[in-house]
């Protein structure tokens, strides 16, 4: 990843949810001369959380900036840290993205089950979607592969597991995954516009 400045921080923030947040984090990196990079923010539940890479023209402590943030918030919970950005896998050429989705009867143990086997073949987890829909869970995650993995054999293995728990998996190569949902909102799109 590419920040604006040099000096780059993980900012994470958690509170109950309420208008203003962001523009109180927003508020606090700008008061810096920085500039937010990349952010990932949710609510669920009625608590608010986001996980950003801000970077700023000259270093900070993080804890300066974590008090920043709180003084701008109302309730705000904050953890700063300054990180080396050079150390981001992603820049890495021998990993590719997939989309894994599944979903079935909630259980306890489920989400460990698919967890602990991504892991166990090197598979990080770089996102991460789960809801719990009446008696279903729906599970959506961005996984980053090592590109020696096979994918076929991976998708069996998920596969497998899956009906072992009564579960519908699959994983696709993320372009694949983006064209198929963007063709579906194109066509959800013209039937509107017919109507």
């Amino acid at each position: 990843m590419k920040t604006r400045f040099d000096h780059a921080y993980v900012v994470n923030v958690l509170a109950d949810d309420h208008p203003g947040i962001v523009a109180a984090v927003g508020g606090a990196v700008e008061s810096f001369g920085g500039n937010i990079d990349a952010c990932s923010q949710t609510v669920l539940a009625g608590h608010f959380t986001l996980i950003m890479v801000i970077s700023l023209p000259q270093a900070q402590e993080a804890a300066r900036l974590a008090d920043e943030i709180r003084r701008r918030g109302r309730g705000l919970e904050v953890i700063a840290r300054k990180v080396d950005i050079a150390l981001d896998r992603k820049g890495a050429g021998d990993i590719e993205r997939f989309v894994l989705t599944a979903f079935g009867p909630d259980r306890p143990g489920i989400i460990r089950r698919f967890s602990q086997y991504l892991a166990g073949k090197d598979i990080n987890i770089t996102d991460f979607y789960g809801e719990r829909r009446d008696e279903t869970l729906v599970l959506i995650g961005e996984v980053e592969v090592p590109a020696a993995r096979q994918i076929a054999a991976l998708q069996a293995d998920l596969e497998h597991i899956g009906r072992e728990e009564g579960y519908t998996v699959r994983l696709q190569h993320e372009d694949i995954f983006v064209a198929t949902n963007q063709l579906r909102l194109s066509r959800r799109d013209l039937q509107f516009e017919g109507e």
